[in-house]
């Protein structure tokens, strides 16, 4: 199978996501008063109506209508005044009353989009760029109508097609078997606890053509919700999922392919892989001339490879009709403006605020809003510091913290010993000269691991670096000295020999020197 890059050479990836959300801030169910709570006792948390028992009527959760509206709004989405729910019939034992209470064709929320800021190795990915200079915008007959180009890479325009509610059904728990799925498993059971749970579901236009930009359309779409506050948006939980549709057509043609599902993608990564298999094994098939089935596949991460679960349903297999039950929605401007008053500042507004109001560059105004607790944290760093410090101190956030956040998944930065006033004082015994910056981030690792004051760690191990020209010059002559055929060498042309010196030095100082004064000295005895 040939790899991704590869493939993009000749082929044209056409994605789409559908994302679920549950609604886990809210405190009970859609459509009945049972609570919500993950991790309780299986079947603890049920009711006739959430069963569908015979003559249960469900009554509607305004907290949960307030919700995907507020979900719509932060999506750029228009607000469907009117609009009814559903009923999505099928036969499986994880929905008791055999059918999905949803919306129809009219959602709650139609027409949005979003906008992707693709960079770095994940923008080499697209590769219909062509002669696209910063600030262009492709031709809207081209494949790239929906890119501007940008100097680190290009932003991406993305189509929401709608934001819709529905309810969550129950889940399965497979006993025996090798991995919990159904096939080897011995027999099946049912927890109907979350059957009934808010959900919403986005779908995308298809508008995505790289695995990176659906990775990173999640992880937008996840910072989005997290900050207006209506889902724990837990992957690991299943409170947050996705579904990946791909197909494939020859470059420059119009016409789309034959699609596949991509079923719960539970991790950013697992996202990104598995659409980029599907899309290797796609062409492949094509490129030997088979046929590409419309059928709902499962990615396998310990094996690397997508696995057919089932030919994929019509929509005419759901027989939807209208929800006899619930009557029809109006959405009044009040409504609509009261949960338009509750919406904070969105990650793309205070990316943008950072760099106005801090200088700070786009890449790095968009890392420090990659979470909240690294948003916060800056912010809680700038109030220290009137402002100043903001490019060391996002430095210092996105290159060290994150990277401690991901390698370690119990780190917690609000209550770690890295507080904003001990990152503070590190910056700044870094701007000033007093470390290095090899030397500052060991004061990082000793500040969680010690939890003590990068000062007093400074101190206690004799870390300030000796800056005195003095004195550093005193040891430069005595390195040069000790070296003349170095010396010889590197004023005939063998410049790599000034990281010899250097080194040289710092050995010498015991590696508390100054490595600019060593350079500047160093670069002005030898002659350059």
């Amino acid at each position: 199978m040939r790899k991704l890059e590869e493939v993009l050479q000749d082929w044209e990836a056409v994605i789409g996501l559908e994302v679920h959300a549950e609604l886990t801030t809210l405190t009970t169910k859609m459509f009945c008063g049972c609570k919500l709570e993950f991790g309780a006792d299986p079947n603890t948390h049920t009711c006739p109506v959430c069963l569908g028992l015979p003559g249960a009527l469900p009554v509607p959760n305004k907290a949960a209508i307030e919700s995907i509206v507020l979900a719509g709004l932060a999506t750029n989405c228009d607000i469907e005044k009117h609009s009814m729910f559903y009923r999505k019939n099928y036969m499986y034992p994880d929905m008791s009353k055999n059918f999905q209470t949803t919306q129809g064709p009219i959602a709650f929320c139609m027409r949005g989009h979003l906008d992707l800021e693709v960079d770095g190795v994940g923008a080499k990915e697209r590769i219909d760029l062509g002669n696209l200079k910063p600030g262009e915008t492709g031709a809207a007959d081209s494949t790239a109508a929906n890119v501007t180009r940008t100097e680190d890479g290009y932003v991406a325009h993305v189509g929401i097609t709608r934001i819709h509610m529905e309810e969550d059904a129950g889940k399965m728990v497979h006993v025996g078997g090798g991995e919990g799925r159904i096939a080897g498993a011995t027999h099946s059971l049912v927890d109907y606890n979350r059957a009934g749970t808010p959900l919403i579901e986005l779908v995308t236009e298809p508008d995505l053509r790289t695995p990176e930009e659906a990775r990173l359309f999640m992880q937008k779409l996840r910072q989005i919700y997290l900050a207006i506050g209506i889902s724990d948006c837990s992957m690991e939980e299943g409170s947050l999922r996705c579904d990946g549709n791909v197909s494939l057509r020859r470059r420059g043609t119009k016409e789309f392919g034959t699609k596949t599902e991509l079923k719960n993608m539970n991790s950013f990564k697992n996202l990104h892989d598995g659409l980029a298999y599907e899309i290797c094994r796609q062409a492949e098939v094509l490129e030997e001339g088979g046929i590409i089935y419309q059928e709902t596949r499962h990615w396998d991460p310990s094996k690397k490879r997508t696995i057919v679960m089932r030919v994929k349903e019509t929509a005419d297999d759901y027989r939807l009709f209208p929800e006899p039950d619930l009557a029809p929605y109006d959405l009044s401007d009040e409504f609509i403006n009261r949960v338009r008053a509750k919406l904070p500042e969105l990650p793309d507004e205070k990316a943008q605020r950072y760099a106005d109001t801090y200088g700070l560059s786009a890449y790095d105004a968009r890392h420090l809003v990659d979470h909240r607790v690294t948003a916060n944290f800056f912010e809680a760093c700038m109030d220290l510091t009137q402002g100043d410090l903001a490019k060391p101190l996002a430095n210092l956030i996105i290159n060290d913290i994150t990277a401690h956040m991901n390698a370690d998944e119990f780190f917690d930065l609000p209550t770690s010993p890295l507080t904003p006033e001990r990152a503070v004082e590190l910056v700044k015994l870094l701007a000033d000269d007093t470390i290095s910056s090899k030397q500052a981030k060991q004061v990082f690792t000793a500040v969680l691991e010690e939890d003590k004051d990068p000062a007093a760690i400074v101190d206690e191990r004799g870390m300030k670096q000796v800056s005195d020209t003095g004195a550093i010059e005193v040891v430069v002559d005595k390195v040069l000295a000790e070296n003349p055929d170095k010396v010889e060498q590197y004023k005939g042309g063998k410049k790599g020999l000034l990281g010899f010196f250097v080194g040289q030095c710092m050995k010498e100082t015991k590696g508390q020197g100054n490595p600019k004064v060593i350079n500047q000295l160093l670069t002005q005895k030898l002659g350059d």
